[in-house]
């Protein structure tokens, strides 16, 4: 896992943060919460992909 996702993800999180607050504070709740929905998806595929590579490396491992 390298280090540049973790810094990715953070900035992910930072982003989506600013957009939500500055939403809310404009009276568009739905819009803020949709951001948020969207913001943890892409996250989660970025997750997944490394779950994937390591299972893969599980897998060569143990002669799976």
């Amino acid at each position: 896992m390298d280090v540049n996702l973790i810094f990715q993800i953070a900035a992910i999180g930072i982003t989506v943060s600013a957009i939500n607050q500055l939403l809310r504070h404009s009276g568009r709740e739905e819009q803020a919460m949709l951001t948020t929905i969207a913001g943890l998806v892409v996250v989660l595929l970025m997750v997944l992909s490394e779950v994937k590579n390591l299972f893969d490396t599980i897998k060569t491992l143990f002669g799976l």
